[in-house]
């Protein structure tokens, strides 16, 4: 039989060595972890950087647009889900545009994100999804590297086309829809549309709103 000493001593440096084992496995973990969110924000970023750069080209803008922000707080239009940031373009330091984060709700299978940027003029500078679920080869149409539908917006205004124009062909409006798929192009149109009232609603804060100061629609 085994000494209750000896064996008090076995279970003390199993323990120890699973307690070691245990620190370590966690360190990992959380080494892991922190280098995946880093990953993950900086993929973030980059996609950002590039639909915030298609939006409003360079050479329409002289400032670092990922650096100034301000946030944007509004479900009944935006439906955003949460406080979210907006951003401004510049040229000389008079703000020439603001793109905002926007929700469309109802796509074929769940939300739609976009960022939609307006000109000072309330025109429409240009529209990007960031990120939906919809069904590839249909719904998927509504990203740039899949379809130039997208681009139908440039120019746009609220009363360009006119407000009841403002829909697909399908129901009677001004942009077309995809062959097979109209409830996520109907979706994207819809949302555009209130980002566009969200806007003139809100212009003056929006155009003159200095860093990270909230605007609530």
């Amino acid at each position: 039989m085994e000494n209750p000493a000896t064996a008090g001593r076995s279970v003390a440096r199993n323990s120890i060595i699973l307690g070691i084992f245990a620190m370590v496995t966690v360190g990992l973990i959380a080494v892991t972890q922190q280098s995946t969110a880093e990953r993950i924000a900086e993929e973030i970023r980059r996609v950002q950087l590039s639909a915030l750069t298609e939006i409003l080209p360079d050479e329409q803008h002289d400032n670092d647009m990922l650096n100034d922000t301000f946030v944007v707080d509004d479900r009944e239009l935006l439906n955003l889900l949460r406080p979210s940031e907006a951003y401004r373009g510049r040229q000389d330091g008079e703000v020439v545009a603001v793109i905002l984060p926007v929700i469309a709700p109802d796509g074929y299978s769940g939300r739609i994100s976009l960022l939609v940027g307006i000109r000072a003029n309330g025109e429409l500078a240009g529209v990007r999804v960031l990120n939906h679920r919809e069904t590839p080869g249909l719904g998927d149409k509504v990203e740039l590297s899949k379809s130039r539908w997208v681009l139908s917006f440039d120019g746009k205004s609220l009363t360009m086309p006119m407000p009841e124009d403002w829909g697909v062909r399908k129901d009677g409006g001004a942009f077309d829809q995809f062959t097979g798929a109209t409830i996520t192009p109907r979706a994207v149109v819809q949302a555009v549309y209130r980002a566009l009232q969200y806007f003139d609603e809100n212009r003056g804060s929006l155009l003159e709103l200095p860093n990270q100061e909230p605007a609530n629609g």
